[in-house]
């Protein structure tokens, strides 16, 4: 199954215009949510910058890169207006949309244009994520309370699981009240089994999308580098829209949350363009490669994944696992009788291969490994699986 990430964000923060750079899947562009909530999914292909040197030695039936999945949903933006009154979280129907989505991406817009308006009249990056978070804590908590009814019933039994289960769920009612995120609460081992079943977006690891003026995008993506290397950087003598950029990217170190900055409408004109020229303009700009491509990369860094391949005649393939998994769990992403038949794995580096040329000629300088049930792949390794399930 693909990765999901579900984008969300608030009305003219440019979610959709992303989505659509990321997916070229022309989805409508509207203004503020109406009462239908609609959501526009796409499959989006990874880009593997390995995959076609391997087609060009193997020359394959087909070429298959690994996918994620975006989710597009319309409707925030009513609840975080109106949260500290009615204190109203997502519809059940939004909900529907993202629950099951691996992580988020939230679209923070940073540019001003007059020709756009903020729902709020003015930018505020950091404001527009605290109203973001309160969306998500309240439709959370509306989970809990519901979790809590039903716990509540069962724990009159005398249940010591249900009495344990329901301190947890008042724990978080607690802090879900308060507006906190559940993310950043300290909790046992043992209490997340019954965040499993919750679903709880607020949970969910993050990304924080900026979506910058075209003009300093080069700049935001300089600073981004310099806050995410440690380097120290006064926020406070930054201006304008470089400012809040950097609000955000230290807020996501704090928080351990990724943060990338693109330009989606730029991203959008870009998709227009034949590759080679949008290359030539993203050069000119000091970026090597679209944002969109960057978003789905720290997709794959927020939730530990990485990519191993396989290449033969009939297909060079990119397969994913999360990181520290072994050679039978890799197996078994192409099938599961690879994985139960498991006995050992030849593996090559992608660089060695590409200085080979050949399996035949990296077995020759010893660098095709035979690895057993206990190696763990590693991102960027060829592998072929040897395997017998029997009769």
């Amino acid at each position: 199954m693909a990765l999901t990430i579900g984008i969300i964000g608030l009305p003219q923060s440019g979610k959709t215009t992303l989505f659509n750079a990321l997916t070229k899947a022309g989805a409508p562009i509207s203004g503020y949510a109406t009462s239908t909530v609609q959501a526009n999914l796409a499959v989006v292909q990874v880009p593997d910058a390995r995959l076609q040197p391997l087609a060009d030695i193997f020359n394959p039936k087909k070429v298959t890169p690994t996918t994620v999945e975006f989710v597009d949903v319309a409707g925030m933006g009513q609840a975080s207006q109106t949260h500290k009154e009615k204190r109203e979280g997502l519809s059940a129907e939004f909900l529907g949309h993202i629950r099951n989505a691996d992580a988020l991406a939230i679209v923070l817009r940073t540019f001003a244009n007059s020709n756009v308006p903020h729902i709020y009249d003015d930018i505020d990056p950091n404001r527009d994520l605290d109203s973001l978070y309160a969306e998500l804590a309240l439709t959370d908590l509306a989970t809990v309370e519901k979790r809590i009814e039903r716990t509540k019933k069962a724990a009159k039994s005398g249940d010591k699981k249900y009495i344990q289960e329901l301190e947890v769920l008042q724990l978080l009612q607690e802090a879900l009240n308060e507006l906190r995120l559940v993310s950043q609460l300290d909790l046992l081992a043992q209490d997340r089994a019954v965040l499993d079943e919750l679903f709880l977006l607020t949970l969910k690891p993050r990304m924080f999308v900026l979506n910058v003026s075209e003009d300093v995008l080069g700049a935001a993506n300089d600073l981004l580098k310099r806050i995410a290397a440690s380097e120290d950087v006064d926020s406070a003598s930054l201006e304008g829209e470089l400012k809040g950029i950097a609000t955000i990217a230290i807020r996501a170190k704090t928080e351990k949350a990724e943060v990338v900055a693109v330009s989606a409408r730029l991203e959008a004109e870009l998709t227009e363009l034949p590759e080679e020229d949008a290359n030539e303009y993203l050069e000119s700009l000091g970026l090597p490669q679209l944002g969109t491509d960057r978003v789905i990369q720290v997709g794959y860094r927020l939730l530990n994944l990485i990519t191993f391949l396989t290449a033969g005649e009939d297909e060079v393939r990119a397969w994913t696992v999360t990181k520290g998994a072994k050679a039978p769990e890799a197996a078994g992403k192409i099938h599961s009788d690879i994985e139960r038949g498991f006995i050992r794995a030849e593996v090559t580096r992608f660089e060695d291969f590409m200085e080979c040329g050949s399996f035949a000629a990296a077995t020759k300088k010893g660098l095709l490994r035979l690895e057993g049930k206990d190696y763990v792949i590693q991102d960027g390794d060829i592998a072929h699986f040897r395997f017998n399930v029997g009769k």
